[in-house]
C-alpha cells in the first residue's frame, strides 16, 4: 500500500473530522501525495459548517516518522527544483493547519520525528501518549528542518533549548514537552486518538465565530505591540458581540441552559 492521508468522520462524532497519516510499513513516512490530500481535506473542512474541529493522527499507533530517506536519496539525482516543490507543498499544508478557523488537535502515539514533529507543532493543541517521543532528527543525517519545525520550536521554547533539540537531534519525551507547555494533555498509551476526538467533540459545541477570532488573536499576538493588539482585541470583541453566536451564548447563560451554536 502507498502513502496516503485518510479523511473520515468518526461514526459517533457529529462535528469532528479525523485526518490519518497512513504509510504501512514505513511508520507513516510522508509523501507529497499526502500533502496534497491534506490541503484538499482542510479546504473542504473550511467550507463545511458541520465540521467544527479537526484531529490529525497516525495509523497503527504511530504518528509519523517524517520524510522518507529513500525518496530523498532519489531526489538528489534530480534537479533541485523537485525537492523545492515538495517542500513548498508541505509548507502549504502547514499554513492550511495554521490558518484553519477550526481547532486542530494532534493525537500522537509512538513518535513524531522530523517533519512529523513539525506537523504536530503546527496543530493548535497536542494530545500525546505518555510514552510518545518527539525528535527533530534532521541534523542526524546532515539535513536542516522543514515544515516550520525551527520556527515552531523557537516560538514555543527558550532559544537555548530550541537550539539544543535541533542540533543534538535527540528525542524528547512527551512528558518533558508537557512540562514545557508544548504538549497539552498526556494520556495512557493507545488512548491519544480517542482522547483527541473527545476533546474535539467538546470544542465542536463551542462558538465557531469566537474560536476563529481567538485563533487569529493568538496567531498575531507575538507580532504586535500591546497597544496594537489591544485595538485588535477591541475590533474582534465588538464584532463578536454583534454576531449571532454571542446572542445565543449570552441568552443561554442567563437562561441557565447549554448554548446551541449553528
Amino acid at each position: 500500500m502507498s502513502a496516503e492521508l485518510l479523511a473520515a468522520r468518526p461514526p459517533d462524532s457529529d462535528s469532528t473530522l479525523v485526518l490519518t497519516l497512513s504509510n504501512p510499513g514505513a511508520r507513516n513516512a510522508l509523501h507529497p501525495d499526502m500533502y496534497a490530500a491534506a490541503i484538499v481535506a482542510l479546504e473542504t473542512a473550511e467550507r463545511d459548517p458541520s465540521i467544527r474541529a479537526v484531529v490529525l493522527t497516525g495509523a497503527d499507533d504511530f504518528f509519523c516518522a517524517g520524510g522518507n530517506l529513500n525518496r530523498l536519496l532519489e531526489n538528489r539525482a534530480k534537479d533541485a527544483s523537485v525537492q523545492a516543490q515538495s517542500i513548498d507543498l508541505l509548507a502549504q499544508w502547514i499554513l492550511a493547519l495554521r490558518t484553519s478557523t477550526k481547532p486542530v488537535i494532534a493525537a500522537v502515539e509512538g513518535a513524531a520525528a522530523g517533519a512529523g514533529f513539525s506537523l504536530a507543532l503546527a496543530c493548535d493543541m497536542i494530545v500525546a501518549a505518555q510514552d510518545a517521543k518527539f525528535v527533530m532528527s534532521y541534523a542526524r543525517v546532515g539535513l536542516t528542518p522543514d515544515g516550520g519545525g525551527s520556527w515552531f520550536l523557537s516560538q514555543a521554547l527558550p532559544r537555548q533549548l530550541a537550539t539544543e533539540l535541533l542540533l543534538d537531534a535527540k528525542t524528547i519525551t512527551a512528558e518533558r514537552l508537557h512540562q514545557l507547555g508544548v504538549v497539552n494533555r498526556l494520556v495512557k498509551p493507545g488512548q491519544a486518538r480517542e482522547a483527541a476526538i473527545g476533546w474535539a467533540d467538546e470544542l465542536g459545541r463551542g462558538s465557531p465565530n469566537a474560536f476563529a477570532r481567538i485563533k487569529t488573536l493568538v496567531a498575531t499576538a507575538r507580532e504586535a505591540p500591546l497597544a496594537d493588539h489591544l485595538s485588535t482585541e477591541r475590533e474582534h470583541f465588538v464584532a463578536s458581540l454583534h454576531h449571532r453566536d454571542a446572542l445565543e451564548g449570552i441568552t443561554a447563560f442567563l437562561d441557565k441552559r447549554a448554548p446551541h451554536y449553528r
